[in-house]
């Protein structure tokens, strides 16, 4: 991103600040000329309100029409993100909303439109893009040197034991399941891959069954074809007691390796193999690998409360997403990388295959993705 900014002023208002909003809130917070001056959030808000000083908000409208709002963060429960979006949009705001954008392709569309229809950026957390080793994958891809894509496989599961209350991401209409919420890797390989031809999905709620869990389907097996005769496969859930996260791309003349456990970049082409940092520090990489190594809950599939700090490696990749959203505020030039990401097209194109999955393992048969495109443009 061409650093042209300014200093100017950003006074942001922050919608939900539960763990992953404080994170935002906090990374917002230290960027020059940036402040968070007020909160909407019923539940937890005193959390922000005492740390960025903020003013409580009634509302979302409340929060939105302020005129000490500049710009609008949306990191409200999964299910909430459509009515948060909207009002910020008709308000003016630009937005940062965080993922899933939605959980379904046709309130994903609904939000697109209406921030261009008042022509304001909206942005999404696709965070993982921000990750420095995967940003150096992208590039190699790019320039050819580990040829044509063929291949990707990514996993992100491990185990769960039984939570002292049953959060709402454990509550499939309320955060899409793991599909959805932890739509990371899925929205990566179509980053790299494009758009899918055919989506096919089997799996259930295998070994998370009772008033103790959730309703969300805990394992998830994914098969997405693309034109041209390339394919990748994806492993979510929560009742795989060897945990795995990775992801894996293999093309005609390399392959690299992105390791979120053992946690590194490991790429091989030209008959040498070169390993270097995933996230931006040694410190980072080392650190997350041992926190999945020494976790009870394996890192791929656990979450945090507000009373949480972020460890350093998810810290530093939401100070890049939101270094960049900002600079975007204050002058700084797009860059194409990241044009995907403030366009609505990553947004709806994850949203779009997630639908296809979801589609598919309701009906048992393989979906066309375009099945779901059809369907929202014949019922707008």
């Amino acid at each position: 991103m061409t650093q042209n900014t300014t200093t100017r002023p950003v006074r942001y208002g922050l919608i939900g600040s539960g763990y992953f909003g404080l994170a935002l809130g906090r990374g917002f917070a230290q960027l020059p000329g940036a402040s968070i001056t007020r909160v909407y959030d019923p539940e937890n808000v005193e959390f922000a309100v005492d740390e960025f000083g903020a003013v409580a908000s009634a509302s979302i409208t409340e929060l939105c029409e302020s005129d000490d709002v500049d710009a609008v963060i949306v990191a409200s429960p999964n299910w909430a993100h459509r009515e948060a979006v909207i009002i910020a949009a008709e308000a003016g705001k630009p937005i940062f909303c965080e993922k899933p954008m939605a959980l379904s392709y046709e309130d994903c569309s609904a939000m697109v439109d209406a921030a261009n229809a008042a022509g304001v950026l909206l942005m999404s957390g696709h965070v993982m893009n921000f990750m420095s080793g995967v940003r150096r994958v992208k590039q190699l891809i790019a320039d050819g040197v580990l040829g044509d894509v063929i291949y990707c496989r990514a996993a992100r599961n491990g185990w769960e034991e039984p939570q002292p209350s049953i959060s709402w991401k454990k509550r499939r209409e309320l955060s899409g399941g793991h599909l959805y919420h932890h739509i990371h890797e899925l929205d990566v390989v179509q980053f790299i891959m494009g758009a899918p031809k055919t989506a096919t999905m089997v799996g259930g709620n295998v070994a998370h069954r009772g008033e103790q869990f959730g309703d969300e389907d805990d394992l998830l097996l994914i098969t997405l074809e693309f034109e041209g005769g390339a394919f990748a496969t994806l492993e979510y859930g929560s009742a795989f007691r060897w945990p795995e996260h990775y992801l894996l791309v293999q093309g005609t003349l390399g392959a690299a390796m992105i390791d979120m456990t053992n946690t590194g970049v490991t790429v091989r082409h030209s008959g040498i193999e070169e390993r270097f940092l995933l996230h931006r520090t040694e410190e980072e990489d080392a650190q997350r690998t041992e926190i999945y190594a020494s976790s009870a809950t394996d890192g791929g599939i656990m979450y945090g409360n507000p009373s949480t700090v972020p460890p350093l490696w998810l810290s530093g990749i939401v100070e890049e997403e939101t270094r960049y959203f900002h600079g975007l505020l204050t002058g700084a030039e797009p860059e194409p990388e990241f044009a995907a990401l403030t366009d609505g097209s990553a947004a709806r194109l994850s949203i779009a295959t997630a639908d296809a999955l979801t589609r598919s393992l309701a009906e048992d048969r393989k979906v066309r993705v375009a099945e779901i495109l059809e369907s929202a443009h014949v019922s707008a």
